[in-house]
């Protein structure tokens, strides 16, 4: 990865924080259409978030992930559940050494007294969600199979320094933006 703050005229630095849904998904096009009208070249995002809807996560993960401006992204705190696909959009992705990962299964809950027919579209959204997320994954990270086999059945957990290893993060360093530079929370 280059100096990313070598020369920083067309580097702009964000935040985005909270829960991965909708909300989340018009705030970052609100943001992407700034950002491409400011001419920024590389956007340095810090992402903090536990996760939310995985169809908000896959959308802002496919389209972060092909715009033409080099993402950066950076886990400060914590990236989990979805949002560890939403991470994965950075052409360079950076974590502080303090950070974690959490990756999972899809889950959700039925409602009371659900009958078979509406439990069986739960399942089959739940699978097709978890193919989805799972190729994302795949493509870029190489898990071991003792870390398949805790994705499997149970959240798995990675510190900065497993990220490294497996591939999730190309640095362990922290955001820092420049002095001077305009911080903007998406």
């Amino acid at each position: 990865m280059n100096d990313t703050h070598s020369n920083t005229d067309h580097h702009a630095y964000f935040t985005l924080s909270g829960d991965v849904n909708s909300d989340m998904v018009r705030r970052v096009f609100n943001a992407v259409s700034d950002m491409t009208e400011d001419k920024i070249a590389t956007a340095h995002v810090l992402i903090q978030s536990n996760g939310g809807y995985v169809s908000d996560g896959i959308c802002l993960y496919n389209f972060l992930s092909k715009l033409p401006i080099e993402l950066v992204t950076y886990n400060g705190g914590a990236v989990a559940s979805i949002a560890v696909t939403l991470f994965l959009a950075g052409r360079h992705r950076c974590a502080s050494d303090t950070a974690r990962f959490m990756v999972h299964k899809s889950h959700a809950t039925a409602s009371p007294g659900a009958r078979p027919d509406a439990l069986s579209i739960i399942v089959e959204g739940l699978r097709a969600d978890d193919l989805r997320t799972e190729r994302i994954l795949r493509s870029h990270v190489t898990l071991d199979e003792e870390h398949w086999r805790v994705h499997a059945y149970s959240d798995l957990h990675l510190t900065a320094e497993q990220a490294l290893e497996v591939g999730l993060i190309d640095a362990i360093r922290d955001f820092a933006p420049p002095k001077g530079k305009r911080l903007t929370n998406i």
